[in-house]
C-alpha cells in the first residue's frame, strides 16, 4: 500500500508545475533595470514598533504576536491577537531576548527590533512550550516535555532525543525534481553535508531517486507541510527532525551559489551554502543555539557568509552520533569542502513575479506522507 502511495505522488509531482531556479552571472555587472522588482523584506513594517511599551496599544502590533507564536514564544494562540502590548507579549519578548543574549527589558527596543527583522531559519525556538537555547539553560512552559540541552547546543524534543539510527550512518538525499538543478547548484549541497561528515561517522550520498532519506527541494509560499515560506528573506528554509529527511528552501529568496555574497548588488542576497549547513544540522536532531558564532545560532544577516562550523556545533551533533575517527580536532577540510567555484558570481535568482508558480496540493500531500 505505501509503495502504491508512492508511485501516484510522484505521478502528481511529476504533473505538477515546476518552480525552477534562475542562474545569473555576477550580479553586480548587471544593470538594474534589467534584475526583477524585489518587494520589501517580510518583516521590515515591525521597525515602526520602536519604543513600544507594556501597557501600549499600537496599530498592526498584532503581527509581531503572530511572529512570537510562530517561533514558539506565544505558545496558545487565540482566534485573533490584539493590538495591545499585554503581558503576554512582554513574556514572549523577554524570552526572546534571553534566547538571542539581549538586554531583558521586555520592550522593543532597538537592539530587539535589529534581531526580530533579521531572515532566519523557519524552525522555531521553542517546541511543545520549552525553549531550545536560552544560553545553554532551558525553561519549560509546561514539565510533559523537558527539551534536552547540553551547553548551549540544544536538540529536538525526546527521550532520548531523535537521531537517525545507528543502521543508518550512509544517509542518501536527492533533490526535487521540478527544481531543475544543475550540478553546480548540488555542489553547494555536497559541501555543506561534507562539512558534518568530517566530524562525525556519518557520509551522505546524491540519488536521483526521491524515495530517499532526505529530500530537498525550492518552494514558495503555502507547499503543504503546513510551514508556509513568506517571500523575500524572513524564513528562509525550514527542516525537520530524523528521520523526516524533508530540507525545504524558500525560492522566492535571492540565493547565492559561489562568489562573494558580501559584494552583491542586492542588499536581500543570501549565501545559500551557510542556510543548507545550518538546515542540514537540524536533519541530524540538532536544535537552535545562543551561540551567535555557531552554524545553529537561529538568524543569518543577508550578504553573509558563514559555513564553518564553531565548537559548539561540533560537540552537540558528536554528542548524539560520536566522533569521525578521522577528525582529530584540527584537520584540514576535505577536498569537497575546499572545491570553490571561482568564475564569477552565479546566483539561484528568485523569479519575476509573472513566472512565479504555485505548488499544487500533490506537493504537500506527498511531504506529508514521507
Amino acid at each position: 500500500m505505501r509503495f502504491q502511495l508512492f508511485a501516484i505522488a510522484v505521478l502528481l509531482l511529476l504533473e505538477s508545475p515546476s518552480i525552477s531556479a534562475i542562474l545569473l552571472p555576477n550580479i553586480s555587472s548587471i544593470p538594474p533595470g534589467f534584475l526583477p522588482n524585489v518587494t520589501a523584506p517580510a518583516w521590515d513594517s515591525f521597525k515602526k514598533f520602536l519604543g513600544c511599551r507594556p501597557g501600549e496599544k499600537f496599530n498592526g502590533l498584532a503581527k509581531i504576536k503572530q511572529y512570537f507564536h510562530y517561533f514558539g514564544y506565544i505558545p496558545n494562540s487565540p482566534s485573533n491577537f490584539t493590538d495591545d502590548f499585554d503581558d503576554v507579549l512582554e513574556s514572549a519578548l523577554r524570552t526572546y531576548q534571553q534566547n538571542f543574549n539581549l538586554k531583558v527589558t521586555g520592550e522593543l527596543d532597538q537592539q530587539t527590533l535589529n534581531k526580530i527583522v533579521q531572515p532566519r531559519c523557519g524552525n522555531a525556538d521553542i517546541i511543545n512550550g520549552t525553549t531550545t537555547m536560552n544560553s545553554g539553560k532551558w525553561t519549560a512552559f509546561n514539565t510533559t516535555s523537558p527539551f534536552h540541552t547540553v551547553g548551549h547546543y540544544s536538540f529536538f524534543p525526546g527521550n532520548p532525543p531523535p537521531r537517525w539510527p545507528d543502521s543508518k550512518r550512509d544517509l542518501t538525499y536527492s533533490f526535487w525534481p521540478g527544481n531543475g538543478l544543475t550540478d553546480q547548484d548540488k555542489s553547494v549541497f555536497t559541501r555543506a553535508f561534507a562539512r558534518w561528515s568530517t566530524v562525525i561517522p556519518m557520509t551522505f550520498t546524491e540519488t536521483d531517486s526521491f524515495n530517499s532519506d532526505i529530500r530537498i527541494g525550492f518552494f514558495s509560499g503555502d507547499h503543504g507541510d503546513g510551514e508556509p515560506f513568506d517571500g523575500v528573506l524572513g524564513t528562509l528554509a525550514h527542516a525537520f527532525s530524523p528521520p523526516s529527511g524533508l530540507l525545504h528552501l524558500d525560492s522566492e529568496e535571492e540565493w547565492v551559489v559561489s562568489g562573494d555574497v558580501s559584494t552583491s548588488s542586492i542588499l536581500s542576497a543570501v549565501d545559500l551554502e551557510s542556510v543548507v549547513v545550518h538546515e542540514i544540522g537540524h536533519l541530524l536532531g540538532l536544535g537552535h543555539s545562543s551561540i551567535e558564532e555557531a552554524i545553529m545560532y537561529p538568524s543569518i544577516s543577508s550578504r553573509t557568509r558563514k559555513v564553518e562550523l564553531a565548537q559548539d556545533d561540533i560537540e552537540g551533533i558528536q554528542k548524539l552520533y560520536g566522533k569521525n575517527p578521522n577528525y582529530n580536532g584540527s584537520s584540514p577540510l576535505t577536498p569537497a569542502i575546499q572545491e570553490r567555484e571561482t568564475n564569477g558570481g552565479q546566483y539561484v535568482h528568485s523569479l519575476p513575479s509573472w513566472l512565479l508558480i504555485s505548488l499544487l496540493m500533490p506537493v504537500g500531500f506527498f511531504s506529508l506522507l514521507f
